[in-house]
């Protein structure tokens, strides 16, 4: 068991919730950020308030980041890993047909979401010479015909690489986690032969379990469906 505190985005459904209460069941204090107040109380109250602590918040506003980071160390005291999670896909996923606005908003999401995430909780991260984890994705490895989500996610797994580099210089960690297709609310329609979140949850608890001298930079996981 361990008194170590993880703050996740987009912990109210899916990847983020599965992860809280893997991370819980481990013996980790949560801090869940979302938009979905409802989401997060009830989650709250099935982890317990000792180990859980709802924030509602926008990742794509970075002072809603800031607030969040400071009631996470008000109620626990420090952060010592940080699940950058939060994001969105496209309704029409190329380029002729896509919708500039429908891409603004993923990339506030996606991008500057991860980025605000990162600023807000870095000086926290330092101090506990903590891990961060983000939530790429395959097609941020691959190339997909005119992909803008794909785009966002090359970022992510650029990003997360330049985050390697930096925090190994003061004994922190970054893991990009890398998913195929899940079946979680991010698609309108199920689907029942993919990943699980539970799986990437899992995957995550993997990374934050490694020891300190592994530096474990990505983790791909595919379904085998």
């Amino acid at each position: 068991m361990t008194d170590k505190t993880l703050f996740i985005t987009g912990a109210s459904s899916g990847i983020g919730a599965e992860t809280a209460r893997a991370a819980v069941a481990k013996g980790w204090r949560v801090a869940l950020m979302a938009r979905s107040a409802d989401k997060l109380k009830t989650l709250v109250q099935e982890l317990g308030a000792d180990s859980a602590l709802a924030i509602t918040g926008d990742v794509t506003k970075y002072d809603d980041l800031t607030a969040a980071v400071s009631a996470t160390k008000d109620k626990f005291g420090q952060i010592d890993a940080v699940f950058a999670n939060a994001g969105m896909g496209l309704d029409t996923p190329g380029v002729a047909e896509g919708d500039p606005d429908e891409w603004q908003a993923m990339m506030d999401l996606n991008v500057m979401g991860v980025l605000w995430t990162v600023k807000a909780s870095y000086e926290a991260l330092k101090d506990t010479k903590g891990h961060l984890i983000l939530t790429g994705s395959v097609a941020g490895q691959i190339h997909l015909p005119g992909s803008v989500y794909g785009a966002s996610k090359w970022f992510v797994h650029g990003f997360g690489g330049n985050m390697s580099e930096e925090m190994r210089g003061w004994g922190g960690r970054c893991t990009v986690i890398a998913p195929g297709m899940v079946d979680t609310p991010f698609f309108e329609q199920p689907k029942p032969d993919k990943l699980k979140p539970e799986d990437v949850a899992q995957t995550v608890i993997f990374a934050l379990e490694q020891p300190k001298r592994a530096d474990v930079r990505n983790l791909t996981i595919m379904p085998t469906g």
